[in-house]
Order: C-alpha cells, then structure tokens, then sequence
C-alpha cells in the first residue's frame, strides 16, 4: 500500500521501501531506482519535493549503521540450503547495533578455504556466525567465513538445542550425546552470546 504523496513526506523509511515511481518524481539523494521504481537507499526521513517533483532520503544520524562490503558482522543462521544459507545479520564491525534489520547470504565457495560437501559441516539453522561482507550486489549482502576469526561463533545441537562444545575437529553435544561439524572462530564459545531480538513475520 503506497502512501499518498503528502503524508509519505517526512516519514521514517529503511533500505528497500517503495517511495514512488520515475513517472512520479526525479530519484535524489539517498534513493535508487529498480524497474522504474525509486526506493530508499538509506534509514532515514523521506522528502518529497513536490514543486520539482523530486524525492530524497535524508539520513537519521551521520550515517545509520548498515551492513556494507570489507565489515565483520555477526549473524544467525536461518533457511539453510545445500549450497548456502541464509544469515540474519544483526551487529555490524565492534558490537555496533544495526539501524534495521538486514540479510546475507553465505555461499558454499565463499564458506571455507578447504573442500566443502554442504553447509551442514560450516553451520546450521540457529548457529551464531561471525562474517565478512564480501559484496552488496543488487542490494543483497555477501558474506565470507573464510579466515581463522570467521565462522560459527556459537552452535546448537540439531537434535536438541543444546548449545554444542568444541573437541579437536567435531562438536559435542554434553546432553545428548550428538556429534556434529562446524567451521568454527579461532576463539569458539568464549565471547559474550549476542541478544537476538526475535522479529515477527
């Protein structure tokens, strides 16, 4: 449902929301067009000029804190694919909380510097993932876990739930006895368990 012109000006928007079409109005700063349809780049408030018929997103703070290509983030593991997961990333670089809620994906090759037959020996649904944004093409963001500080930070048993710990190559489960694989981080289990906010569909 698009809003009417008069009521859109000055509304709070994120990345990805529709703010009119190029029959409407000349994309300005903090927009982006995709098939004839201009939408926002960036979180911020909308501006519609509607004298020049020019539309505009001015950023809330100096630079609202998103994902973007050469940052670590932190993430958890949601759909799962053979060939590459889906990441809901919700930290960007040191512990900074993200003006919105954005997703990654992590794809097999990007995974690990050795031979990979699936994702389950990298992470599975629910794991805490430390990434590298490696691209932000077509506004979709790929990650990396291909470096000794990268890769599951802290992982669920798929059996149980129960939080898995780490021996030599294999992760174990104390509860109910299920041995699993991750690529892990050099430094597994030992930082603080990030709060994730569960966010209803």
């Amino acid at each position: 449902m698009t809003l009417k012109n008069d009521q859109r000006s000055g509304t709070l928007v994120v990345p990805g929301e529709r703010l009119g079409v190029i029959e409407e109005f000349i994309p300005d700063a903090g927009t982006y067009v995709k098939d004839g349809v201009i939408y926002s780049k960036i979180i911020g408030r909308a501006l519609m000029d509607m004298l020049n018929r020019r539309v505009s997103v001015y950023p809330l703070t100096k630079g609202p804190v998103v994902p973007k290509a050469g940052v670590t983030v932190v993430g958890q593991v949601g759909n799962a694919q053979s060939d590459n997961v889906l990441v809901r990333i919700f930290e960007v670089g040191a512990k900074k909380k993200m003006s919105g809620v954005f997703g990654g994906i992590l794809h097999i090759s990007d995974a690990s510097d050795r031979y990979i037959d699936s994702m389950n020996e990298v992470c599975r649904p629910g794991d805490i993932i430390r990434a590298k944004v490696i691209s932000e093409k077509n506004q979709i963001f790929h990650l990396t876990t291909d470096d000794k500080n990268l890769g599951v930070i802290y992982a669920f048993c798929s059996v149980c739930g129960n939080l898995l710990e780490q021996t030599r190559n294999e992760m174990h489960c104390a509860k109910c006895g299920n041995i699993e694989r991750r690529k892990t981080t050099f430094n597994y289990g030992k930082e603080e368990i990030p709060v994730v906010e569960t966010v209803q569909p």
